[in-house]
Order: C-alpha cells, then sequence, then structure tokens
C-alpha cells in the first residue's frame, strides 16, 4: 500500500481551499470531532497530510497521528513540525502511539484501505487499545454501490467531470473494489491513470468489527452535520464508544 502514497502523490494531494479541503467540507468535520475529544487528545489514523489534523489542531485540540507513507508526512512537516503534531510512521492496524486518547479517528473511507477482514478487525482493536475508558472511535466510510452496477457488468462510474473520471470495479465475490482514477490534460487528449485498491465493508459488517474490539455504536448520521443516515445515503459517519 506504501508505494500507492509515494513522493508524486504527496505533492499534489492537497488541494487548498477545494474539494476536500474546501471550508465548508472541513469547518464541519473539524468540529464535530472537536466535540468528541472534548479536553483529551486526538488520535487520526491515516493522518496523511494532516488535511482535517492541521484545523483541529488549529482548533486546540492536542492531535497526533499515525501514517504509513512517509512521503505523506513530509508533506505534513511542511505545514507543522513533530513538535506540534507527533507522528508514528507504520501500519493503523498495529503500530502503537504515545499517550492516551479520549477520541480515535479515520476518515475519507481510508480504513477500506485494508484490504482484508482480518485487518479491519485489527484496526478496531488498534483503536481500542489508544482510547481512554469511554473514549470514541469515528469512521468516514462509504456505502457500497452495488445497486448502481449494470447488469452483468463489474463497473460503476462515481464521478464524470472536466478533467477527471472516476471509475469503480467490483469483485463482489471478495468485497474488493479498485478506483481507477482518470486525470486528463488541458486538451482532454491524453490521460494519466492511477489505481486504489479497497476493500469495501457494509455498514452492519462495520458494526459488527466494533463490537468484537469492545465497542458499540453511538450514532450514525449521512454526514458530518447530523443529516439522517437513509437506505439512500452514499457514505455515513459512524462514532463508536468504548466499554468503560
Amino acid at each position: 500500500m506504501g508505494e500507492l502514497w509515494g513522493v508524486e502523490v504527496a505533492r499534489r494531494y492537497d488541494t487548498p481551499g477545494t474539494g476536500m479541503f474546501a471550508p465548508e467540507v472541513l469547518g464541519p468535520t473539524v468540529e464535530r470531532l472537536a466535540g468528541l475529544a472534548g479536553d483529551g487528545m486526538a488520535l487520526e489514523f491515516a493522518i496523511g497530510t494532516g488535511r482535517v489534523a492541521v484545523p483541529l489542531a488549529e482548533r486546540g485540540v492536542p492531535v497526533s497521528g499515525i501514517e504509513y507513507s512517509p512521503a505523506m508526512v513530509d508533506q505534513l512537516r511542511t505545514k507543522v513540525g513533530e513538535d506540534a503534531i507527533p507522528v508514528v510512521i507504520g501500519d493503523m492496524a498495529s503500530v502503537r502511539a504515545p499517550g492516551e486518547f479520549t477520541l480515535v479517528y479515520l476518515v475519507f473511507n481510508t480504513i477500506s484501505n485494508l484490504l482484508t477482514q482480518e485487518a479491519q478487525i485489527e484496526c478496531f482493536r488498534n483503536a481500542a487499545r489508544h482510547l481512554s475508558p469511554g473514549g470514541a472511535f469515528l469512521i468516514e466510510l462509504w456505502v457500497p454501490e452495488l445497486r448502481r452496477l449494470p447488469l452483468g457488468s463489474p463497473a460503476t462510474v462515481g464521478i464524470s467531470e472536466p478533467g477527471y473520471i472516476l471509475l469503480d470495479t467490483y469483485d463482489v465475490l471478495d468485497q474488493q473494489v479498485v478506483s481507477h482514477h482518470f486525470h486528463f490534460d488541458a486538451e482532454g487528449t491524453r490521460a494519466e491513470l492511477f489505481r486504489t485498491p479497497h476493500r469495501y465493508i457494509w455498514p452492519a459488517e462495520l458494526d459488527l468489527m466494533a463490537q468484537l474490539a469492545g465497542f458499540t455504536l453511538e450514532s450514525r448520521h449521512a454526514d458530518w452535520s447530523g443529516a439522517p443516515f437513509t437506505a439512500d445515503s452514499p457514505s455515513h459517519v459512524s462514532v463508536y464508544r468504548l466499554s468503560e
């Protein structure tokens, strides 16, 4: 997985002010996380370039991180130093970060980067190891789009816009998805392809993983602002609470 998130990807990952980095996206995200962290410390699994961690720390929450890709951490270090946001390099399903936390969080579908059910369960268990009793584990995750699969076809078009097309191919037997990201040049005649593999998780399966690690589901919403989660919601923000 580490080779997918190398130097070139890390350098162009950030899109300040737009997309994932837009204020209307980050504002509700940071407010929700700050409320869950309370007066304690927060730990971000797969902290990346600090898209969420940096504004959360600026909000006054002490933040640490775990990240598999040194290149992504190098990009984070162009924004803040190790003293401001300490990061441990390693697998979020197993590596230990110093400290005890009131909140562990995983955003933007990143738990699906772990490609086996076993690794995803271990991710929950690792979150539990870092939390104080009664602490919260928040996960932002998309809902598998199997209802959108055309009959006899393994693929869906997730995004189609000028300069970018996202195509997802599904292996429904093993719950594997490969996202194919096509980025076109200014003329629209040449494309660069970047692929990312995932293992998709149904909400009910995610809840069972949580139970195996000692968590119970506290809330599930369709977005960071608290909209109701329905059968038509494309993603969810779920909060699990560790037993006290």
